[in-house]
């Protein structure tokens, strides 16, 4: 009996550090202000993106968050990281939304949820699972049946892993917001009546309520888009608004003349794309505009207080008039008050200080940063030549060129081939190239096409019974603008060589690197023989390397071409010789003490490689000139 009292009163003590929920708070938009359990309280959040971090680093994040004088944190929940394939979910791991939410609330730091369907982030698709283009009558982000039963389907799944986290339930979601940047997507799709587009924001409001969402919504636009993206019952907010009186003015148009006022997202920095400069802002401009909302009682949400990386194949695109595809980097540095790696910054130390100036409570220590280690040398040991290690796989055959989709293939690359039993020699176009690919005769290169440059053709001279090669890579599907309704990758539309649509007899190789090509089984010793045989081919190099301690590192990719790498069976992202980007970072925790097993994907091979290199700091804003 004893012994069993001694046990009820343990778990008792032990249950509420982990209890969720707990009694219920409240949050609420009344009087023109935020309370918060009745008291008045401005928010001051910052944006940080748990897939874009690895778990074990959230609470230290979440920290730094803190001790920038932060009470809240912003994240986009992103569909397609949990819902890889259809009806089947995951939320493990970094994956785990919910633990996230917990931690941030451990921290006492109140979270805001963005849950899209739609999210933009310079992220793949921007959120979307891409096997939705493959649902026969579905068209997204518009009052369609077939998407609006999978945004249901999705919001009321993500209820189930967080709905109990909301404040109303004791835990620190304080608002959650309907769809995202909507207006924006209003303006760009003229072609779809004013009325469906609000038909459709309405929708997703109601699938939210209807899934049990029940803390205060709100919307985010720019303050000129407020009249397609806002909705009745949610809180218009301004993105990057710096005008206070405007601010006040458009949110007063739609809010019954008065607010709360909120910019939702406060620009301290600014998303980059490869092969163009890294953008940046001061950190004194920042700070000054801080202080000019903290001083109007303007709440704000900085995007991003954190970035993070954009790991695997997870970075999206944009696209202008100058270049089809704007593919974003595997860092989502974003210049941001905390950098990649969770560095405090300069700007972080001028938004700390004027920050607590006004708060009322106090603000903590700044945590020391994660150790970091530098690898001198990394031994590549081992090649393989993926061209001839796709063509052993079993291919798809087809009368023409297969999209992605049609190969229910989401990342990666695929290898198209063709053989000719008469010799053709002209321009090979290629305009549905989707975005970018190597070409090659019999496995010797012939060139590059390009989305990025809008470089489509080539002139090709192909031999009596030889194969003509196409290494096609998907970059990133584009997450912003209304060409994000056409997102299909590989090669969308006919090929042509000399003006003749080349049809038939194609064949598809499926490398879509969801797993580590297998070099040391498949390959041969990185010889000088190899090398020579090897040059300007795809080429698989591993090599294995021994630590006696471990930390985070980045490592350095300027002297090699184009390609992925995998650190003990991760894919740590991609790199490009063009920049900004030269060094990838690795997280410390995703090293181990011992051995570890790197492999590099290199998809131009221009010149043998015999060696990786790491270094602790960063290398973000070296842009060389356009290579190939």
């Amino acid at each position: 009996m004893l012994r069993k009292s001694i046990y009820w009163l343990l778990l008792a003590a032990i249950f509420p550090m982990f209890a969720y929920p707990q009694s219920p708070k409240t949050f609420e938009i009344k009087n023109g202000h935020f309370y918060r359990n009745g008291k008045e309280t401005p928010v001051l959040s910052g944006e940080m993106h748990y897939m874009r971090i690895p778990h074990q680093y959230w609470r230290h994040r979440l920290q730094m968050m803190k001790a920038m004088g932060l009470n809240t944190v912003a994240t986009y929940v992103f569909w397609n990281f949990h819902e890889p394939e259809p009806d089947k979910w995951d939320f493990t791991g970094d994956k785990n939304l919910a633990e996230y939410i917990r931690i941030a609330g451990e921290e006492n730091m109140m979270v805001i949820l963005r849950p899209g369907p739609y999210v933009c982030a310079e992220w793949e698709f921007g959120g979307y699972p891409w096997w939705l283009q493959n649902i026969k009558g579905m068209e997204i982000r518009r009052d369609n049946p077939e998407f609006l039963a999978r945004t249901k389907s999705y919001l009321e799944r993500l209820y189930k892993e967080v709905g109990s986290l909301q404040c109303t339930k004791g835990g620190p979601i304080i608002m959650v917001q309907c769809e995202n940047e909507f207006g924006s997507y209003v303006a760009q799709r003229k072609d779809i009546p004013l009325e469906e587009h609000q038909a459709y924001n309405a929708k997703i409001k109601q699938q939210l309520i209807d899934a049990g969402f029940n803390v205060p919504m709100f919307t985010s636009d720019g303050s000129w888009l407020f009249e397609g993206g806002a909705t009745p019952g949610a809180l218009p907010t301004a993105n990057g608004e710096n005008d206070i009186e405007n601010l006040k003015k458009v949110v007063n148009q739609y809010h019954d003349g008065k607010g709360p006022y909120m910019v939702a997202e406060f620009y301290p920095g600014w998303l980059s794309h490869w092969a163009e400069d890294f953008p940046q802002i001061s950190a004194s401009s920042i700070a000054r505009q801080t202080e000019k909302y903290l001083q109007n009682d303007v709440s704000f949400n900085v995007y991003m207080v954190h970035g993070g990386t954009n790991f695997g194949f997870s970075s999206g695109a944009n696209y202008d008039k100058k270049r089809d595809i704007q593919p974003d980097l595997t860092s989502y540095d974003y210049d941001a008050p905390i950098s990649e790696a969770g560095w405090e910054t300069p700007k972080y130390d001028s938004l700390r200080n004027v920050i607590k100036k006004y708060v009322k409570y106090p603000v903590p220590a700044i945590p020391a940063p994660i150790a970091t280690i530098e690898i001198p040398s990394i031994q590549l040991d081992k090649v393989m030549d993926l061209l001839a290690y796709a063509e052993k796989q079993k291919p798809v055959l087809a009368e023409e060129p297969l999209t992605f989709e049609q190969l229910n293939q989401g990342y990666g690359y695929v290898l198209y081939t063709r053989h000719f039993n008469q010799p053709i020699s002209g321009t090979l176009e290629v305009p549905g190239l989707r975005d970018y690919a190597v070409v090659y005769v019999d496995g010797e290169k012939v060139g590059v096409l390009n989305r990025n440059t809008k470089t489509y053709s080539l002139e090709i001279d192909v031999p009596f019974n030889s194969t003509v090669q196409i290494l096609v890579e998907n970059m990133g599907r584009i997450n912003y603008g209304s060409e994000i309704v056409h997102n299909n990758k590989g090669i969308i539309s006919p090929v042509k060589i000399a003006g003749k649509e080349i049809q038939g007899n194609w064949k598809m190789y499926s490398l879509p690197m969801a797993e580590v090509p297998d070099a040391d089984k498949l390959g041969v010793a990185n010889s000088a023989s190899a090398a020579t045989k090897l040059k300007n081919m795809p080429i698989v190099y591993s090599g294995k390397f021994t630590l006696d301690k471990v930390g985070d590192t980045f490592i350095d990719m300027a002297d090699w071409g184009k390609g992925i790498i995998f650190v003990n069976g991760i894919n740590i992202g991609r790199y490009w010789q063009v920049g900004p980007q030269q060094t990838l970072y690795i997280p410390g925790v995703w090293l181990r003490k011992g051995e570890n097993k790197i492999v590099v994907f290199e998809q131009l091979n221009l010149k043998p490689q015999k060696e990786l290199r790491t270094t602790k700091v960063p290398v973000l804003q070296e842009l060389k000139s356009e290579l190939n």
